[in-house]
């Protein structure tokens, strides 16, 4: 119950029933005291009592008790001045006590007494509310007072009175009539606690005593703005003051979002879902309003249909060019983690969380049943079919069921036994393979041993799951080269990342690695000792000053490009490497004159003398510096220096060093060329890795930075593997196909007892009204990572899924299998960086425009299509048609259970 100043008897003029003629006085007495609507009856809930002052009830009883009519002592009119406070707000006197101040009458005894007595002019019935406190019946004297104000002017606050058992719909609809707002207005509430801070009233089908509201609380009713807004949330778009949204009428929709940083894939999902017709008008048409579930456990309390919503209002204002979704944005990191923070993200998974998360905030079903699922076994499809859609409605039953879901048949045969499972599965969306090429482009380069040569790179088309040897086997065809003379390695900051086997997966091979090849003798091995030639790693290194407390260490800097060269085995000494590596250097490295090298004696043997080559050997030998004209078949250079024949390449077996000038020094390091191993131990059989290290005075002089990282490019460079456009028809066929479930996935075979790799096939029964077609673009896989950019052809208008779906049709609405597209989400860039963006086409002008984040532009239809297409929103022709014609009827729902939602802060300046 609800009053302002008290409230009044109904059904007579003036608020009081029609005076009558006065029964006789033993029959006044049956009717008030001994009927069975007396005052004897006992209490029934929600039902009302009405006070009656002590004094004159007892004034009655004394007139109705005597034998013999007395008109002297006739009561008079019904007078409760001794119950109020005050005659203003006609308060109640505290601490009243039943039976000494007043008297309680049901609502039919107290009509008969002021249709016979009358009530004194002025006064107000005292009207009170039969509650039910914990299973017993008490009447409610003292109602909750409450003090309604309007944000627009909280510091002007009117009192009213409500029963706890009063919802707080009730006290919206009072607060409604007090400030005379219209109900067609969307309003809100909010109670102010004792600290002085303001909470939201969710919920408006509980009651005020679930909520827990106290007598003297101040209620604020929010008006939504004209803009869509909330005064409270003081939202304002990043371009526009308030006062110029006001004034701003443009197109409802065509509304820009402000990117928050990396929200982009936030914008496209909102603005294709917002361009969704049945969807928008229910939000516009506050129907969302009595469907809101705040009590569902798999749902979001009702937030984060309430922010969509605001987001939605505000979009199709009209008032706004682009808005800032922070808000919602918030609501959406609070409710899933994952989008917590500024990471980018996919439009598709945002979608897919909002849609679930929508349906539970806005399902009818409040409590929802278990529902076993049931195997066709043998039965009919049709009767398998219905019997699934009313169970999934049984328990999902919202406008995202009414709008979106539509229903598959799962068949899976198992391999073993051949038992055959059909289920009927709902679905929101179609997430559609893209026919994938079984080839791949790779770009490697390729270093040869000829050091005139500069290194070539190359584009080679190889089999998607191949392995390194088909790598080389495709480069052979380029080079001329055997790709048993190749060795694949992945280069990465100046280093090896990673050697290869030819027997290793190409799918280890990322399309953003530098992979070099490299020309090495048909006798090498990087890792057999049988083998005539080892193959050596080698990284170039320069010195770099670092102070140090003596001033005798050098810091060494990883620079250019590593090699990989092949050494005889039987000249396998520093001195002999030396020139080996100096002649595989010479087209970028100058060889010194006689008197430079006179000059730069003293200085590296002081600078790097610990580690300047020895050329003395056990057997004894040359050490003049070879040339071209004497190279071996292997290193490239003559066979000037030799080693015992021992078979470890390992250092420890090379011979001791002796001085002599060179441009660098050579040093043992470990794989990743920033430690020595001096100590190198053959029993381990590792790699050796050389560096060669220079002097930052020589390598100014003698190496050319430039002539070191020049490359060539063969023919082949300008190959691009052309990806032949497919139809979107091509996709949804390839969704359908017959597919055996992986490892990671077995089906339970019933029949067997055990999990089975079955055969599967998805089949579309029946489609929804706007059907959502995700195009899978990503591929990861364990080792590798794949945005597809094929070209997919969809239609604009009569996408036809007649072949598609198994369900009998009805020949004579083929619209029912018809759709035309109404929304795009984009994605421009590969899987590490990438941005989102919307085609839309209006609802109301059904004009196309292009969301890119805050900027809206109209567009045509033949700028659509493109390789960016990633989601894809499909309305079917009936809905559009019946759209256009009438409105869609609104929707009631039951009152929910009580349940305490999420508080909200409001600012109240």
């Amino acid at each position: 119950m609800a009053s302002v100043g008290g409230n009044r008897s109904p059904g007579a003029k003036g608020g009081q029933p029609q005076r009558r003629r006065m029964p006789r006085q033993a029959r006044q007495w049956c009717q008030i005291e001994s009927c069975e609507s007396g005052r004897g009856r006992p209490l029934r809930d929600g039902e009302s009592w009405f006070l009656v002052d002590r004094s004159w009830y007892k004034r009655w009883e004394v007139y109705v008790q005597v034998e013999e009519e007395d008109p002297s002592i006739i009561p008079g009119c019904i007078n409760n001045d001794q119950l109020f406070e005050d005659t203003v707000n006609w308060h109640l006197k505290k601490g009243l006590v039943e039976g000494e101040d007043y008297v309680l009458l049901p609502t039919t005894a107290w009509n008969h007494l002021v249709s016979w007595y009358g009530l004194e002019r002025g006064q107000p019935p005292i009207e009170r509310k039969v509650v039910d406190f914990r299973g017993s019946c008490e009447v409610e004297v003292y109602p909750v007072e409450l003090l309604l104000a309007q944000h627009s002017d909280m510091d002007t606050a009117h009192s009213a009175q409500f029963s706890q058992t009063d919802s707080l719909d009730r006290v919206l609809r009072t607060a409604q009539d007090q400030f005379v707002v219209s109900p067609q207005e969307e309003t809100r509430l909010w109670i102010k606690n004792a600290e002085g801070s303001f909470e939201r009233l969710c919920n408006t089908r509980v009651t005020l005593r679930d909520t827990n509201v106290e007598s003297g609380q101040v209620v604020v009713m929010e008006t939504r703005s004209k803009d869509g807004t909330w005064p409270s949330q003081q939202t304002r778009v990043a371009s526009n003051g308030p006062k110029e949204e006001e004034e701003l009428q443009g197109q409802p929709g065509i509304c820009g979002l402000t990117n928050l940083g990396n929200t982009c894939f936030m914008n496209s999902a909102l603005q294709c879902l917002s361009n969704v017709p049945q969807l928008t008008e229910y939000f516009l048409k506050n129907r969302y309003l009595e469907e809101l579930n705040f009590c569902n456990p798999l749902g979001m309390k009702g937030e984060i249909a309430e922010a969509y919503a605001d987001l939605v209002k505000q979009a199709w204002s009209g008032h706004h060019r682009n808005i800032v979704p922070n808000v919602f944005k918030t609501k959406v990191g609070h409710f899933a983690s994952q989008f917590l923070g500024y990471q980018q993200h996919d439009s598709q998974e945002l979608l897919s969380f909002l849609l679930d998360g929508l349906h539970e905030d806005l399902n009818r079903v409040k409590k929802k049943e278990y529902v076993e699922q049931c195997d066709a076994a043998g039965r009919p499809d049709q009767e398998v079919a219905v019997e699934a859609w009313q169970n999934h409605k049984r328990r999902n039953d919202s406008v995202i069921v009414d709008t979106f879901h539509g229903l598959f048949k799962s068949t899976l045969v198992c391999p073993d036994c051949g038992n055959v499972s059909v289920t009927f599965d709902p679905f929101c969306y179609l997430s559609v393979p893209l026919p994938v090429s079984h080839k791949r482009v790779m770009e490697v380069f390729f270093v040869s041993m000829d050091p005139r040569r500069k290194p070539e790179q190359h584009r080679l088309v190889v089999p998607k799951k191949g392995k390194i040897s088909d790598l080389c086997m495709a480069l052979a065809k380029h080079t001329g080269v055997s790709p048993e003379r190749m060795m694949v390695a992945d280069v990465f900051s100046h280093r090896f990342y990673k050697i290869f086997q030819l027997d290793e997966s190409l799918s280890t091979i990322l399309d953003r690695d530098d992979i070099f090849i490299y020309e090495v003798s048909g006798r090498s091995s990087i890792t057999e000792n049988t083998r005539e030639d080892v193959v050596i790693p080698v990284y170039l290194r320069e010195r770099t000053p670092a102070r140090d407390y003596n001033n005798s260490y050098y810091g060494l800097m990883l620079f250019g490009h590593p090699l990989l060269v092949s050494v005889p085995r039987d000249r396998l000494s520093w001195d002999a490497l030396y020139h080996i590596l100096l002649y595989r250097l010479s087209r970028y490295v100058t060889r010194p004159s006689s008197d430079d090298e006179d000059d730069g004696e003293d200085k590296a043997d002081m600078e790097g003398g610990k580690n300047i080559p020895k050329s003395g050997n056990m057997a004894g030998g040359s050490s003049q510096d070879p040339g071209p004209d004497q190279a071996g078949p292997s290193s490239g250079v003559a066979s000037g220096s030799r080693v015992p024949a021992a078979s470890s390449p390992g250092p420890s077996n090379w011979p001791q060093r002796a001085r002599r000038k060179h441009l660098f020094t050579l040093q043992t390091v470990n794989s990743n060329g920033t430690s020595d191993r001096s100590n190198f131990n053959e029993d381990t059989q590792a790699q050796p890795y050389i560096a060669i290290d220079w002097d930052p005075e020589m390598k100014k002089r003698y190496y050319d930075e430039v002539e070191a990282e020049g490359y060539v490019k063969h023919d082949c460079v300008g190959y691009v593997l052309k990806k032949a456009p497919v139809r979107l028809q091509e996709c949804i066929e390839l969704f359908t196909t017959m597919e055996t479930l992986e490892k990671e996935n077995p089906w339970y075979c019933p029949n067997c007892k055990q999990h089975q790799l079955a055969t599967k096939k998805l089949d579309l029964w029946t489609l929804p009204e706007t059907l959502i077609i995700h195009l899978k673009r990503f591929s990861y896989t364990k080792f590798s990572r794949e945005k597809l950019d094929t070209l997919v052809e969809f239609p604009i208008r009569d996408l036809d899924f007649s072949e598609f779906v198994i369900k009998p049709q009805d020949e004579s609405a083929p619209e029912l299998y018809k759709y035309d597209l109404i929304a795009v989400s984009n994605h421009y860039g590969g899987l590490r960086d990438g941005h989102y963006t919307t085609f839309a086409c209006n609802k109301d002008s059904g004009q196309w425009h292009y969301f890119d984040d805050n900027s809206v532009s109209p567009v045509t239809e033949n700028q659509i299509e493109s390789k960016a297409a990633y989601v894809l929103f499909y309305q079917r022709q009936d809905v559009a048609r019946r759209l256009r014609t009438k409105p869609q009827p609104g929707q009631s729902d039951p009152p929910a259970p009580a349940c305490d939602p999420l508080p909200e802060s409001m600012d109240i300046n």
